[in-house]
């Protein structure tokens, strides 16, 4: 049975690292894939090259559709919200609302809409911390949250990263690179979700090649003035230890008592309804 993912996100780029190898084994497994972000991420920190934020919100946009393409999802959509920024404080231009202050349900409205739109099985947002703590992360959290009990959407899967992994993963490429001046190693280690909290690891290592291109796709994001950004310093690992690194993607499913071993299938909830 062919499922819809609605996968949402904060800003143009945010998919890539999560959730595009889980978003590209649906879409090459038959599933509809839909990306929607709240924001074109226009203050997110890039080259001069790429302009003012009127027009890097352009570059972005596109970057997203070239990441969709990447991972197979057949629309992408922006909510039409203002990035806040890493503060929460960015002022949007006029008329615009910045996302992480714009009111849950209203906000929530608009996803719902296009939750019942395509009919979505399953919707995947963030954990509750917004994975390190950004305001615009946080807010799709609770947006995604709220529009699934709006829509009636049954599975709601929170992207996130099992920590013990992830510090074990910092430590292994430190070894071999030397991270941007903006990584901050210690509140990388503390971010996302204690793997008692979580249901799903998928594994996607037979779609690195398409997660690659996800991430290479936001060229903007790759580099700012001051030199190269955690992004680019990713897409240059190696293929074996970029599928270690980045071979599996973690979920909280709301609602599902964690279990052990993680669920491997995103669809399992429904495919256990389905066979009930």
């Amino acid at each position: 049975m062919a499922y819809t993912v609605v996968s949402f996100h904060a800003h143009p780029d945010d998919e890539a690292l999560l959730t595009s190898g889980t978003l590209a084994r649906a879409a090459a497994e038959g599933h509809r894939v839909v990306l929607v972000s709240a924001t074109a991420g226009e203050v997110g920190l890039a080259a001069s090259q790429f302009g003012t934020a009127a027009t890097l919100a352009g570059h972005r946009r596109e970057e997203l559709q070239r990441s969709a393409d990447a991972i197979g999802a057949a629309r992408v959509e922006f909510l039409g919200y203002g990035d806040s920024g890493l503060d929460g404080q960015a002022v949007p231009a006029d008329g615009v609302q910045a996302f992480a202050r714009a009111d849950v349900d209203a906000a929530a409205q608009r996803l719902a809409a296009l939750l019942r739109e395509e009919h979505a099985d399953v919707l995947t947002s963030y954990d509750a911390s917004g994975g390190y703590g950004h305001p615009d992360h946080v807010q799709v959290h609770r947006v995604g949250a709220r529009a699934a009990e709006l829509a009636g959407t049954p599975v709601v899967l929170e992207a996130t990263v099992d920590q013990d992994l992830l510090r074990r993963a910092v430590r292994i490429a430190s070894r071999l690179y030397r991270f941007p001046p903006e990584f901050d190693r210690a509140a990388f280690e503390q971010a996302y979700a204690p793997r008692r909290v979580l249901t799903h690891k998928v594994d996607v290592r037979r779609y690195a090649d398409r997660k690659r291109a996800s991430m290479a796709a936001h060229a903007s994001q790759a580099t700012a003035d001051t030199g190269d950004r955690t992004l680019a310093a990713l897409l240059r690992l190696p293929q074996p230890l970029y599928r270690r690194v980045l071979g599996r993607e973690w979920f909280i499913e709301r609602g599902r008592t964690p279990g052990h071993p993680l669920l491997d299938d995103v669809f399992a909830t429904l495919r256990e309804r389905s066979a009930g």
